[in-house]
């Protein structure tokens, strides 16, 4: 093993350290993303064999389309929010139990993020939760369940997490392959920890007060009801206009972006006092772009160590242990440290789909096969390993930038729930694969 290559593992857990205790050492781990990316792109670049600028481009535009979506779909939210269209949804919730809360919060996102995505779903959710709950800690705790409930519906969803969507296109699963596999398993990860956790839930959660800010506009309820209506359309449209493109996602969502900045300009151009408040110029500065570069920075690090071989190395290792199970319960484990979409394209390139002339010579290929065990469990591992830690799925980071949810509290409070849950579900799999569906 080279110099180059231990040097780069080294950085990126010195990095990721820096990340996780980022209160501690009062570094931005926005700050620290970005540097890990840029130093170990450059370790690689001075010292790798066969550096490309050509790969740092793919990696780039890869990384870009995710950016850009999480950029316009969190615009899109903010639109709606200043407009007061969440509020319309909020004021239908009456209950002010935590624990009642805790239930509806987490079924209507676990079956949102497998009609849109997981980073989408976790997105509108936690600005809904901003209308619901004021105390911080109280807020946090259920923006962690969301980021559970979110990784577990787009677990089993073909459309509903970055990774089922690489394994759908390439043919690994069919949509009614991985709903019928992963749909029982992926709502036992969620189950198992929200009703633990009602037990410890006690009382009532306390409704934030209306923001002053929003008291100097004037805002009537129908415009409010047309921008929460252009803005869920506009997320609900990103699947179809992919299907019928075959473009990416985050044109779709660029799209609704655009739509919505056409009507909100020409609705508001005759209240000078609502214009400059409500006109998207204004509203896209309340944006979160920290969190969005700290995205950037995490995917291209990813990328780079992607790129060097570690990742191929890793699966070569998981490789050995024999048993599919285990490898992928090991690579959900990883998910929630390293990005889940590299470690999946490392498995697809190590793993082909089994045909037809493959079975026939070696029946025990019947794993890799379409809509095989292994497929179907990497789906339900990737997707919802990554709630282990807040940095291991989009859903997390995006929920981490809209609240400023420290790793370590997410470590402490949310994190033994995830495990909980993801064990639960991998049980529930095992059993139903191996004792029912194909015994």
């Amino acid at each position: 093993m080279s110099f180059y290559f231990i040097l780069m593992i080294v950085i990126f857990i010195i990095g990721y350290c820096a990340i996780a205790l980022e209160h501690p050492i009062k570094i931005n781990k926005s700050a620290t993303a970005l540097l890990l990316a840029v130093i170990l792109w450059s370790v690689y670049a001075i010292m790798g064999p066969a550096f490309e600028h050509e790969t740092i481009l793919l990696h780039l535009g890869d990384t870009a389309e995710i950016v850009f979506f999480l950029l316009g779909a969190m615009t899109i939210v903010e639109i709606v929010d200043r407009h007061e269209g969440f509020r319309i949804i909020t004021d239908k919730i009456h209950t002010k139990s935590k624990r009642k809360l805790l239930w509806i919060i987490g079924i209507l996102t676990f079956f949102m993020s497998a009609v849109l995505d997981n980073m989408t779903t976790a997105i509108v959710i936690c600005a809904l939760l901003r209308k619901l709950i004021a105390d911080k800690h109280d807020r946090w705790f259920f923006c962690g369940i969301v980021i559970l409930a979110a990784n577990a519906g787009g677990a089993w969803s073909p459309i509903g997490d970055v990774t089922t969507i690489m394994l759908w296109i390439k043919g690994n699963i069919t949509a009614v392959g991985v709903i019928k596999e992963t749909f029982i398993p992926s709502l036992v990860s969620l189950l198992v920890p929200l009703t633990a956790v009602t037990f410890m839930l006690k009382g009532n959660v306390e409704r934030p007060e209306v923001r002053e800010d929003n008291k100097l506009v004037t805002i009537s309820s129908k415009q409010s009801l047309l921008i929460l209506c252009l803005g869920v359309g506009a997320l609900l449209f990103v699947p179809v206009f992919k299907t019928i493109t075959h473009l990416p996602p985050y044109l779709g969502i660029l799209f609704g972006l655009g739509i919505l900045w056409v009507v909100t300009e020409i609705m508001h151009v005759s209240n000078k006092e609502n214009y400059s408040r409500l006109n998207v110029s204004a509203i896209i500065t309340r944006v979160d772009v920290p969190s969005v570069l700290f995205f950037l920075g995490i995917l291209m690090a990813v990328a780079c160590l992607q790129t060097a071989g570690h990742l191929d190395l890793l699966a070569k290792s998981l490789d050995k242990l024999g048993n599919i199970y285990i490898i992928d319960i090991i690579i959900g484990l990883v998910s929630s440290v390293v990005d889940n979409v590299p470690l999946v394209a490392a498995a697809l390139g190590m793993y082909p789909v089994a045909d037809a002339a493959q079975l026939a010579a070696n029946p025990e290929m019947m794993h890799f096969a379409q809509d095989g065990a292994f497929w179907e469990f990497l789906a339900y591992c990737a997707g919802t390993g990554g709630s282990i830690l807040i940095i291991g799925s989009a859903a997390g980071v995006a929920v981490m930038g809209m609240e400023k949810i420290d790793f370590i509290w997410y470590l402490k409070k949310i994190t033994i729930w995830a495990l909980l849950g993801y064990f639960a579900g991998a049980g529930t799999f095992v059993l139903i694969s191996r004792f029912i569906l194909h015994t």
